[in-house]
């Protein structure tokens, strides 16, 4: 019996009956000789942390764009913090924490650059619009590597429907909705806090009664909660209290943080989302000027797609350095006769 078989063998064991198990994987599209250490969902983790999208999130946007500062958010840090709020919760509720932990980290791998600002413009333009949780998919399933990362039925469907506008197929899927939502409703209070964008004394008293003043104690009240709603059951759940103070929590954030025009953030919103708009546009029209991966795209499943696909997976700074080749004519000339001399 191999070290994987015996991993398989002790899952029956030692997880829930809801659980998803290893040997019970519907499988992958392509067919793959079984690793004799590691199970199917341990070897697509690994797969998805060294992939070039995963490393790719350290320079996209969460919320803030460009903070000045070392210690807000990046889109590769949210996703670490999920995957640990998600452990948690898998490990407590004695669900599959492979299956989860690779579901989380991959979960925002098709994140357009500028985080939601990015995500509404391609929305916007793309005819049938534009999903992250879609996109992911898609990037794990295609774009990602020689043809796709070769991913567990489960974990494609777990990235897909992470943000809960379908059913997902498993437990663990279920789960990583309700991290993903913790995370970033106390992260990104943590960040607008630290950005001077709000105080915590905005925050209305109801929401902080129930859940707690603190980043820390908000997401120990909500692991909590769902740990107690939970466990032994066919489902993963809040209490009514709970899930109502986060929801109100999610819509303050909406209110005062996301769609805030304070501290010019409003100004700096609609560059990003010209940045966006303008290269679709020029790249629907300059087709071959992008990389020959997305020419063959639009080619077989048309332009918008090919378009959408390179933009969503660029980094903010790579859509800037991008937007600048094409729309900003070069300075070098005008810099030295400005300034009297030559560089």
């Amino acid at each position: 019996m191999t070290i994987r078989e015996q991993k398989e063998r002790d899952e029956y064991q030692r997880l829930s009956p809801y659980a998803q198990k290893s040997a019970q994987s519907i499988g992958r599209v392509r067919p793959l000789e079984p690793c004799s250490l590691r199970t199917c969902y341990e070897r697509d983790r690994d797969r998805i942390i060294h992939s070039k999208s995963y490393r790719r999130l350290k320079h996209k946007t969460q919320v803030f764009l460009f903070p000045r500062g070392d210690h807000y958010r990046t889109r590769l840090t949210h996703t670490m913090e999920v995957t640990q709020v998600a452990r948690v919760l898998a490990r407590a509720l004695r669900l599959n924490e492979d299956l989860v932990e690779a579901i989380a980290l991959g979960h925002d791998l098709g994140h357009a650059p500028f985080g939601h600002l990015g995500e509404a413009v391609l929305d916007e333009l793309m005819d049938g619009g534009f999903d992250h949780a879609w996109q992911s998919r898609r990037t794990v399933e295609l774009l990602e590597g020689e043809g796709g990362l070769n991913l567990c039925y489960e974990v494609r469907d777990g990235i897909e429907n992470h943000n809960s506008k379908k059913n997902p197929k498993t437990l663990e899927a279920r789960l990583v909705h309700f991290a993903d939502r913790t995370a970033y409703v106390n992260h990104d209070i943590d960040d607008a806090i630290r950005s001077g964008l709000i105080t915590l004394e905005d925050i209305p008293q109801c929401i902080i009664q129930t859940l707690g003043e603190t980043a820390s104690r908000r997401i120990d009240c909500v692991v909590r909660d769902i740990v107690q709603m939970s466990f032994g059951k066919d489902t993963v759940m809040m209490s009514v209290p709970v899930a109502s103070a986060m929801e109100k929590l999610r819509n303050f954030l909406f209110e005062n943080v996301y769609l805030s025009a304070q501290h010019n953030k409003d100004v700096e919103d609609k560059k990003a989302k010209d940045v966006v708009r303008r290269l679709f546009y020029y790249f629907c029209e300059n087709v071959e000027a992008m990389p020959q991966q997305f020419i063959g795209i639009a080619r077989r499943e048309g332009v918008q797609r090919g378009v959408c696909d390179f933009i969503a997976g660029m980094t903010d700074r790579y859509a800037l350095s991008t937007y600048i080749d094409v729309f900003v004519p070069d300075a070098w000339e005008l810099q030295g006769e400005r300034y009297g001399r030559t560089y």
